[in-house]
């Protein structure tokens, strides 16, 4: 574009087109960019102050230059603007608001200014390319393609797709896998994003997903949804773990996805590199799930804890190596496959522990209960592990035991709410000695526990908790209270709670009922008498008893005779 604007106007054109179809872009946003090149060339010319328009004509090709002014009362920018009497001499019927043209004559251009416009022009077919692209590979994430290795960068792999340009990151790359220029990729695409510079999509050979539309890519079966896939976790490189299921019960899943002599795992194993795939039967079952999923291990137990999606999995001695394998592999695979977390232990091992608890859990009853070691293993033997257990179950529950009538379960969730109380008391002064404030601890509903860990998150006052959001408090990452057992509305009723001791927000006023008439009338009689209320000493306090202090000592317990324990500590230990 060396030569004016009044150059060869068919070839101009012609330009338009071959650049739109190397693109692969609309013959229109072309035009547009080269009209934006003229007015800045033109700009340059005529003065920046001024609104100039190009026009190419879309038929001939035809070039034409104009300066654009805003009829106005008052002229405030002679530049841009031309008055009602002057614009309505050159048309009489233009009225404020309306704009004029001016026609001007054809500029050349330097080399600067033709440098300066192809500049324009290839910025915004870049930019058009781009979205183009955004476009039309937006709505293909998850999708396996072929690309041609452009150029390795730092690791980094460009792939040429054709009609587009993508990366696949270092950590993409599956290790010890090593890409040569003109070398043909299959990846699976698992993102593309609106960049404004630099690759816009982005793909992987490390992804479960890649290896699950490999599978499907080799295994009619999947491909036509009579076997899904239902998880797969990978090591890339080294080993995998997929686990399938079969909705007709003719086939069978694992059958299905090997294949003849192997010929279908075979083809995805030879695409990964030599990557063992482990390919499992999926259980709806969990415990079933977790065996299948450690396989080639046995395993002899397996102990769910579904609130913490924990699970404690029992071998053989000889089988401890297997089911961890290689530096945690076969576990770590399993665990991702599951989406439990998995803790192996050996038979041996898982005695020695249960003997542990047994123990521990005997002590701890003996300790804060007062009760001989019969009773507490006893205790144990029922499937009670803690004081707080035996504080709140319902007494019906402990009047299944064997042995116990009212009276001793009485006075068990006696001893245990005052072991609770003790043990409350103790984790707040705890509490206290980490720093934290006595107004806090009194906080409606605050655990002594919730506020050592409070303490640890450096919130030790009313006013540092009334700051929190219920999500930075339970839901965050950085949660101080995340994990404990506080659900979001009683979290919400303890800030606003704070606030409103802080005076942040107004208190709440209290209904206040007014008394029926014999209430009123009778209401004060206990009082004015001046006698105590049954069951409650002067203090207004129910008195209790010391171990140890004579008539003022806890009642003894009858502990229920040895052979009413005896089996089920015998198992236990």
């Amino acid at each position: 574009m060396s030569a004016g604007v009044s150059a060869n106007r068919l070839e101009l054109l012609q330009v338009a087109d071959a650049l739109a179809r190397e693109k692969a872009i609309d013959r229109e946003i072309v035009l547009e960019a080269m009209e934006e090149a003229i007015q800045r060339a033109a700009k340059s010319r005529y003065g920046a102050e001024h609104e100039i328009r190009a026009q190419i004509d879309r038929k001939t090709g035809e070039t034409r230059l104009f300066r654009v002014m805003e009829v106005v009362e008052e002229v405030e920018d002679p530049a841009r603007e031309i008055s009602l009497e002057e614009a309505r001499e050159r048309k009489s019927d233009a009225k404020v608001g309306d704009f004029v043209a001016d026609p001007l004559p054809p500029v050349e251009f330097g080399r600067i200014a033709a440098q300066s416009a192809k500049q324009v022009i290839l910025q915004k077919v870049r930019d058009a390319e781009r979205e183009r692209q955004y476009e039309e590979y937006k709505d293909r994430v998850g999708e396996v393609i072929t690309g041609v290795v452009k150029r390795v960068e730092y690791g980094n792999v460009i792939l040429d797709l054709g009609r587009a340009e993508a990366i696949m990151r270092r950590d993409q790359v599956i290790p010890r896998e090593h890409f040569h220029m003109g070398d043909r990729v299959r990846a699976i695409i698992y993102d593309v994003r609106r960049e404004a510079r630099g690759p816009q999509i982005f793909m992987s050979r490390t992804k479960p997903e890649f290896m699950a539309e490999l599978f499907r890519q080799e295994v009619p079966e999947v491909y036509d949804g009579i076997v899904e896939i239902k998880a797969v976790a990978r090591d890339p490189g080294s080993r995998a773990k997929i686990a399938v299921i079969s909705r007709d019960a003719s086939i069978d899943p694992v059958g299905a996805c090997v294949g003849m002599r192997g010929s279908r795992v075979q083809a995805v194993v030879n695409e990964l590199h030599g990557e063992k795939i482990d390919i499992i039967p999926w259980q709806e079952d969990p415990a079933s799930f977790i065996v299948n999923a450690l396989a080639p291990a046995e395993v002899a137990k397996v102990v769910l804890d579904e609130d913490r999606r924990r699970v404690e999995v029992v071998v053989p001695d000889e089988q401890l190596s297997l089911a961890i394998g290689r530096r945690g592999q076969n576990v770590r695979l399993a665990s991702q496959l599951t989406g439990w977390m998995i803790d192996i232990l050996t038979e041996e091992e898982e005695s020695e522990r249960r003997q542990k608890e047994f123990r521990e859990q005997t002590e701890g009853f003996i300790r804060d209960l007062d009760v001989d070691e019969t009773l507490a293993q006893l205790l144990v033997v029922e499937g009670f592990s803690d004081v707080e257990e035996v504080a709140y179950v319902e007494p019906e529950e402990l009047l299944g035991i064997e042995g116990f009538d009212e009276d001793l379960v009485a006075e068990l969730q006696r001893r245990a709410a005052e072991a609770l109380e003790r043990r409350r008391e103790a984790r707040r002064e705890e509490a206290k000695a980490a720093g934290v404030e006595e107004a806090l601890l009194d906080l409606p509903g605050m655990d002594p526990r919730w506020a050592l860990k409070l303490a640890e998150a450096g919130v030790k006052t009313l006013e540092d908790f009334a700051g929190f959001a219920v999500d930075e408090l339970i839901s965050d990452r950085d949660a101080p209270l995340k994990g404990v057992d506080l659900d979001a509305a009683d979290a919400e009723a303890m800030i606003m709670e704070a606030r409103r001791r802080l005076g942040w927000i107004p208190a709440e006023e209290p209904e206040v009922e007014e008394p029926q008439a014999e209430e009123a009338a009778g209401a004060p009689a206990a009082e004015q008498s001046g006698e105590a209320l049954p069951g409650i000493d002067d203090a207004g306090s129910e008195p209790t008893a010391a171990a140890g202090d004579g008539e003022n000592a806890q009642p003894a317990i009858e502990k229920p005779n040895d052979e009413q324990v005896a089996a089920g500590a015998a198992d236990a230990s």
